[in-house]
């Protein structure tokens, strides 16, 4: 495979992984041309149904949909993140329903961050007092780093840098939340031999994506 072109629809949120598998594959495959088209959750929806890329990478699709075929390829933890010299930076299994009195800041509303986060309050009988609702993970690492709250985020989001080590991942009980990232696309349209070979070499990148988020959670 000397040749070809890939695009990818890429969920804004899933900007910190795709980059690094994209990297791995085009120095397997130095021919490929790659069209990388980052958006939210609904145009990557709309991306979807009008057949605009050949794979898509978001969380697990909502819609029960038999056409749409979802392979899971990558893990995507989600983190309780403060400031530094939060009170409970240090303390150990934090029980959830410490959080109850804490200002939560959290993504906007249809987010799957989002519902996974509140979803897992209500498991444990909790309502949480949201503060903030902003529509970046970059954004929500900075109302945390300006003392405004605690937030939930992807662990990829921090693999880059720490702001500078004035964040800090919270030990609370039922985090971090085990999700998964999904290389979507329509089960009736025949994938290219480019789409095919990469997301075969997705799912076997996998340790090397393990890897990194190990060494991010070790970094804080």
């Amino acid at each position: 495979m000397k040749r070809g072109r890939l695009r990818l629809g890429v969920l804004t949120t899933a900007k910190y992984v795709a980059p690094e598998i994209l990297g791995a594959f085009c120095r397997e495959y130095p021919g490929i041309d790659v069209a990388l088209n980052v958006t939210n959750r609904e145009q990557i929806i709309d991306r979807l149904s009008a057949h605009d890329d050949d794979l898509y990478v978001m969380g697990q699709p909502r819609e029960a949909d038999d056409q749409i075929a979802s392979i899971p390829f990558a893990p995507n933890p989600l983190v309780m993140v403060a400031c530094a010299d939060h009170p409970l930076a240090h303390e150990r299994k934090i029980p959830i329903e410490r959080l109850e009195s804490e200002n939560l800041i959290l993504r906007e509303p249809g987010s799957g961050i989002r519902d996974a986060v509140l979803k897992q309050f209500a498991a444990a009988g909790i309502k949480p007092r949201v503060r903030m609702q902003l529509g970046s993970n970059e954004a929500i690492k900075r109302a945390i780093v300006g003392g405004l709250g605690i937030g939930v985020l992807s662990l990829h989001s921090l693999t880059l840098e720490s702001e500078g080590g004035r964040l800090a991942l919270l030990d609370v009980q039922g985090f971090p939340i085990e999700r998964r990232w999904h290389l979507v696309y329509w089960r009736g349209r025949e994938l290219s031999l480019v789409a095919r070979t990469f997301l075969d070499f997705a799912i076997e990148y996998e340790p090397e994506i393990r890897a990194g988020l190990a060494e991010a959670e070790a970094a804080f």
